[in-house]
């Protein structure tokens, strides 16, 4: 990997990349209680969609591992906004610092669930963990930003060029190498790979020590805040897949899948706040990324929660895993086996229990 050299940046820009990489990097911290901080700007009985009568019988308690990115949203409003507790449910959200140390906490029994990358589940059901998907959550959304400088117009333009990027392995580097290059004719060995966080990414393209960034949100309107950069490529809109997922054990469903069942009612409404009701959504969210009211750039100050909203309405937020979304999961394996990360081919379908999502099916 290469070595950067620091420059100064924007103190405002800084303060709030040092925030990201604390949240988002810190290890697994809790987040305890019935609810959240309730949103920005209102009072924390103001629950939105987690209003209603609570779901009777016996309340349930679960660890539920989580990412502090845009990705996992859904998880982290259901318990913001209530809804976790409508559902009848004491969550202990838990954060980690990657999908690899998430998935490991679900398999060795720590968790009873989380919302993380496609990608973990296949990579540990390959060695025989007993994970199953059970929900959707997030379509992939990652995007390649340059400096205005850089002269990066295209994918191909990349050639030659330093692109920062998550790490050998990540979802953003597998799609990144069995996507975004190859359908440009590149591989990795064509461009100076630089493999750092998603906020230290977007410092060193604010710094000038890379041309380019593949991250996701809210990284990338942290990016557009500085003025300064271009987004040449967005997968979603050319590769969309199942990127976020919802992932439990094999046990929990056997000992107690009722509870799994509720966190999956609460994220779906989760899900359609952040598809309707965006505003509301970001109000609840944007001290989970920027502790500031604003962020300055050279063009001028932005209100922190209407990049939260911005980034919110970038993505596409499903808790559906339809029959595209699983050819899609089996195109993703393909890849990891051409790129040496799985030793054979796995059935997606073995790990997969939709059992939930065609009962909500039939509801809506």
């Amino acid at each position: 990997m290469r070595r950067l050299r620091r420059r100064l940046l924007p103190v405002s820009l800084v303060l709030v990349l040092v925030m990201l990489v604390l949240t988002a990097c810190g290890g697994a911290r809790t987040s305890g209680g019935a609810s959240g901080p309730g949103p920005a700007g209102g009072s924390a009985s103001a629950q939105g969609s987690g209003a209603g009568a609570p779901v009777p019988g016996p309340r349930r308690s679960l660890k539920i591992g989580y990412l502090n990115v845009m990705d996992d949203a859904p998880a982290m409003l259901a318990k913001d906004a209530g809804l976790y507790e409508k559902y009848g449910l004491d969550v202990e959200l838990v954060l980690f610092e990657s999908g690899t140390d998430l998935i490991k906490a679900i398999v060795g029994g720590q968790l009873q669930a989380g919302v993380l990358g496609f990608t973990n589940a296949v990579t540990w059901a390959a060695k025989g963990a007993d994970l199953k998907v059970v929900g959707g959550a997030q379509v992939g959304y990652h995007s390649l930003v340059v400096r205005k400088d850089s002269g990066i117009k295209t994918v191909q333009d990349l050639k030659g060029k330093r692109l920062a990027s998550q790490k050998q392995g990540s979802t953003a580097d597998i799609v990144l190498n069995g996507v975004v290059f190859r359908q440009a004719g590149l591989s990795r060995q064509d461009v100076q790979m630089v493999y750092v966080e998603p906020a230290a990414a977007i410092q060193s393209l604010a710094a000038g020590q890379v041309d380019a960034a593949l991250v996701f949100e809210p990284y990338e309107q942290i990016a557009r805040a500085t003025g300064n950069v271009d987004v040449i490529y967005e997968i979603g809109k050319v590769w969309p897949f199942p990127c976020m997922v919802v992932i439990t054990s094999g046990k929990q469903l056997a000992t107690d899948r009722e509870a799994v069942d509720r966190l999956l009612d609460a994220q779906k409404d989760a899900i359609a706040m952040l598809e309707t009701q965006p505003d509301e959504a970001a109000r609840y969210l944007v001290k989970r990324f920027v502790q500031d009211e604003e962020v300055r750039g050279p063009s001028g100050s932005v209100k922190a929660v209407d990049l939260v909203r911005k980034a919110i309405e970038t993505q596409t937020f499903r808790w559906e895993i339809s029959d595209q979304d699983i050819r899609r999961m089996e195109e993703i394996v393909d890849i990891m086996v051409s790129q040496g990360l799985l030793e054979r081919k796995i059935d997606v379908k073995t790990i997969l229990d939709l059992s939930w999502q065609q009962r909500a099916e039939k509801k809506v």
